[in-house]
This record gives structure tokens, C-alpha cells and sequence, in this order.
């Protein structure tokens, strides 16, 4: 009996985690979602090596976010950042990347600032959900508390959305 009640206490606590893998089952993601996912969990310390070797950097050495976002776009055989800017390995290079939307779907590359103003963090646009009335979007990234994860992010604080446009042949 014990062991029956324990998980609903504690998913009655985590609503929103519940809401997620609910609506995850559900909703078809973008390929970069399907991807990214493949490598959530990986940490910077205990899977270092096969970071290094996905994002070409030392993740312990190097803001390793956008190395993550390139990296699966290369997966996806998808031009990164590096296609419109000297430094792809900020965050704020995507700002330049794809097209400009207001709408995210998807699989979309947000953008949020940090520290200074050349300073960013970027992810992978999953679904926007609210926490305590306040819209924030669900953003699957690289170097997020070290690892490949899912975290919330203010809807208000994004400074771009970006979506994936192909290049004409």
C-alpha cells in the first residue's frame, strides 16, 4: 500500500514535470528535439570525453552551449552559426542564424542573454508552459548546470528566435 501512495504524493508535487511528459508523448518534435534528447544527461565531467569529441571543444574548458546547438544542427545535416559568423561558438551568433520568428516551434534555437553584452545561452525551443501564471519556454541546450538538459526560461527574457531556413542550392 506504501508503495502505491509514495508516487502519487510525489507526482501530486511535480505537476508541471507530469504536464511535460504528458504533452511529450504527445506532441511530435523536431528533429533537433529527437537528437538533442539522445544526449541528455551527458554532464561535462563524467561523459567529458564524448562531449569533447561531439562538440569539437573541451566542455570543462569552453561555455559549451553553442557547441551543443551546432552540434546537433551538423547531426541534423544543417548548416550552425558558423555559416554567418566569425564566432560560433557564442550564443549570440545564432541572433544571425536562420529566420527571425515571433511564433516558436519546435526545434527553433532561442536565444537569452548573460553576463555581458557579447554574452548569451542558447537551446532548443521544446513547448512554453507556465510556472506560477508566468510563461516560460522549456528549452532542451548544452551546458545547462553542466549538462545536456531540459530548463525554464522566461518567455520575457529571450532575445531571439530563430528558425532553421535552408540554404538555396
Amino acid at each position: 500500500m506504501i508503495k502505491l501512495i509514495l508516487p502519487l504524493i510525489f507526482l501530486a508535487g511535480c505537476s508541471s514535470s507530469v504536464e511535460y511528459e504528458r504533452q511529450a508523448k504527445v506532441t511530435t518534435h523536431a528533429d533537433e528535439i529527437v537528437t538533442g534528447y539522445g544526449y541528455y544527461g551527458w554532464n561535462e565531467n563524467s561523459h567529458r570525453s564524448e562531449l569533447k569529441e561531439l562538440l569539437g571543444v573541451d566542455p570543462v574548458q569552453t561555455e559549451w552551449c553553442a557547441a551543443f546547438v551546432n552540434a546537433v544542427l551538423k547531426l541534423e545535416d544543417k548548416e550552425g552559426s558558423e555559416s554567418v559568423s566569425a564566432f560560433p561558438l557564442t550564443a549570440r551568433s545564432f541572433l544571425m542564424w536562420g529566420e527571425e520568428t515571433k511564433t516558436p516551434k519546435s526545434g527553433d534555437v532561442v536565444v537569452f542573454p548573460r553576463g555581458e553584452a557579447w554574452q548569451g545561452h542558447v537551446g532548443f525551443y521544446v513547448r512554453t508552459t507556465l510556472i506560477e501564471g508566468i510563461p516560460h519556454y522549456v528549452i532542451l541546450g548544452g551546458n545547462q548546470e553542466d549538462s545536456v538538459s531540459l530548463e525554464f526560461y522566461p518567455v520575457s527574457k529571450a532575445i531571439g528566435i530563430r528558425r532553421h531556413s535552408p540554404q538555396p542550392s
